[in-house]
């Protein structure tokens, strides 16, 4: 009878902890913030890309019984901006979320979203916005984006993009003249290798014409990638930034090789090509060897090396590379004026037709002296 009534006892305690425990819950539970939102999407319909910027504004309601407070909305894309309010939201308070959509360069169907973090019961909701972008009509100016003074160009670069050694190409830009008076057109600083022209040399109120340049390759004489920039002088008057840059990129034309050809080409072989120099101090001096051998049948020429910055040297030990014989690289990197984590590179560029093209890696962390952090900061 005794252990009866303890065992009674024990289940009535077991029962009121759990009650308590649900109790607790409960409570929990029905503390807290919740959002109701009018509309979860919203399609714009047609809109006109002339007419800019669009936005709709998501109502909700804070249905809970504790403050709203929205950490966080984050747009799909750079095309929609979105706002929301900074300030806690009471509970049975309304506001809205607005999305701010630009059409801008972006014709056709959309569909983006905006995500929302709070700290409601649901904390992350999903938003969207879609609709159709009508493009606006293009005006004689819209076709010349760029400005060198007061005329408009199709664009301030010519980039021929890859271009054989043994080849002279030929490629054309438009200008246009939107002011009231004619407008004479002629070039400084073009390079041998370059040839370039205007027709018409003159051109009218609200006229047209159209720049010629020519790339020889041959005369160049260089092999990767190369920039040229010309003085664009108009009514005789050469500003400095009135320029336009001509790039080429300059390879090797291995695509008429026999097989016989191709088995007995050079072939460069490197023991590694990145090297990691840890952490060093600023102003400290680098130095490393790439070795490399050439594992091919016919002699290896180094066309070109480069490096990415300044900072960093490289010397070739020699041009010419024998079947079997081994070479190097001898790469100082310097230090001065850098901090943290940096990462250099050098391009070796030869007449190997499987890897014409190897990047060298130098990688590794500068320490600044902390008197040296105090005087930059007091700049």
């Amino acid at each position: 009878m005794f252990n009866l009534n303890i065992l009674k006892m024990k289940t009535l305690l077991s029962f009121l902890v759990i009650l308590t425990c649900l109790n607790i819950n409960t409570k929990a539970q029905q503390k807290s913030a919740s959002v109701s939102y009018a509309t979860e999407n919203h399609n714009f319909g047609k809109i006109n890309e002339a007419n800019g910027s669009v936005t709709y504004a998501f109502e909700f309601t804070n249905t809970g019984s504790e403050p709203l407070i929205i950490s966080n909305v984050k747009a799909s894309c750079g095309c929609t901006t979105p706002e929301w309010p900074k300030e806690p939201i009471a509970p049975g308070a309304k506001n809205v979320i607005k999305a701010i959509y630009n059409p801008e360069g972006r014709p056709g169907n959309f569909n983006k979203t905006i995500t929302v973090t709070s700290n409601a019961d649901v904390p992350t909701k999903v938003l969207t916005i879609s609709g159709e972008v009508i493009p606006k009509v293009k005006k004689v100016e819209d076709y010349y984006p760029q400005k060198i003074g007061d005329l408009k160009i199709r664009s301030n670069h010519i980039a021929f993009s890859k271009l054989y050694s043994t080849e002279i190409k030929t490629d054309t830009m438009g200008v246009l003249n939107p002011t009231e008076k004619p407008v004479k057109i002629t070039f400084e600083n073009v390079p041998p290798h370059l040839k370039i022209s205007i027709e018409p040399d003159v051109i009218q109120p609200n006229g047209k014409a159209l720049i010629s340049v020519t790339y020889d390759a041959v005369k160049k004489g260089e092999w990767g990638f190369n920039t040229d920039r010309i003085g664009f002088v108009i009514d005789g008057n050469n500003q400095p930034n009135n320029k336009i840059s001509v790039s080429a990129d300059i390879q090797e034309n291995f695509e008429n090789l026999t097989d016989e050809q191709k088995a007995n080409a050079p072939k460069i072989v490197f023991e590694k090509t990145e090297y990691d120099f840890g952490t060093i101090k600023q102003n400290d001096v680098v130095d490393f060897t790439f070795n490399f051998k050439n594992e091919g049948k016919t002699d290896l020429m180094i066309r070109r090396t480069k490096a990415s910055c300044g900072c960093t040297a490289i010397a070739p030990q020699k041009d010419v590379i024998k079947p079997g014989e081994e070479s190097k690289f001898d790469v100082k990197f310097n230090s001065r004026g850098k901090k943290g984590k940096q990462h250099k590179t050098v391009t070796v560029i030869t007449n190997d037709p499987v890897n014409p093209t190897t990047i060298l890696k130098l990688n590794g962390d500068i320490l600044v002296p902390e008197s040296a952090e105090i005087k930059n900061d007091s700049k």
